[in-house]
C-alpha cells in the first residue's frame, strides 16, 4: 500500500527540493564565473585540501563527494588537466590509486573559498535565523544517519 504524502509533507518535501536546487544552482554559478570551475569539482578540492597529505583513495573520495567511480574519474580526470590533482597508484596494492591535491590545486581552492562562502552565507545562511539553523542541522543528521536497506 502505497503511503502517500500529507498536505504538509508534500509541501515541506517541495519546498526542500525546489530550495536545494535554487542553492546548488546558485553556487555553481558563482564558482564557474569567479572560479572557471563547477561546484562538484570544488567540493573535491575541498575533501581533498581537508584529507592527510592532500590526498584520499579514489574510492574514499568517491564517497565523501557522493559521486560514482566513474563519475569521480571524470571529475579527476579533468582536474589532473588542469594541474590541480595528480593521481598516484598505490605501493601496497595495484587496484588503488590515491588523487593527491597539488599545490597549485590548493592555491585555486584557497583563492576561490572566500567568493564560494559568501555566496553560502549569501544565497542560504542570510535568510535563516540560528535557531533555524540549528534545526536544520538537526534534520540533516537525521537524514544522513538513516541507512538504506
Amino acid at each position: 500500500m502505497t503511503r502517500w504524502l500529507d498536505d504538509d509533507e508534500q509541501r515541506a518535501w517541495r519546498a526542500f527540493l525546489g530550495a536545494s536546487q535554487l542553492v546548488q544552482e546558485e553556487l555553481d554559478r558563482q564558482l564557474q564565473r569567479d572560479s572557471g570551475m563547477p561546484h562538484a569539482y570544488y567540493a573535491v578540492l575541498v575533501k581533498l585540501s581537508e584529507a592527510p597529505e592532500r590526498m584520499l583513495r579514489m574510492s574514499e573520495l568517491a564517497a565523501e563527494v557522493n559521486a560514482s567511480q566513474s563519475r569521480l574519474s571524470h571529475a579527476v580526470a579533468r582536474l589532473e588537466e588542469r594541474g590541480w590533482v595528480r593521481r598516484e597508484p598505490c605501493a601496497a596494492d595495484r587496484r588503488v590509486s590515491w588523487a593527491v591535491l597539488t599545490d597549485e590545486g590548493f592555491e585555486v581552492l584557497a583563492a576561490a573559498a572566500p567568493g564560494h562562502v559568501e555566496a553560502v552565507r549569501r544565497s542560504f545562511f542570510d535568510l535563516l535565523d540560528p535557531e533555524q539553523v540549528r534545526r536544520l542541522a538537526e534534520i540533516c543528521t537525521a537524514v544522513l544517519r538513516k541507512e538504506t536497506p
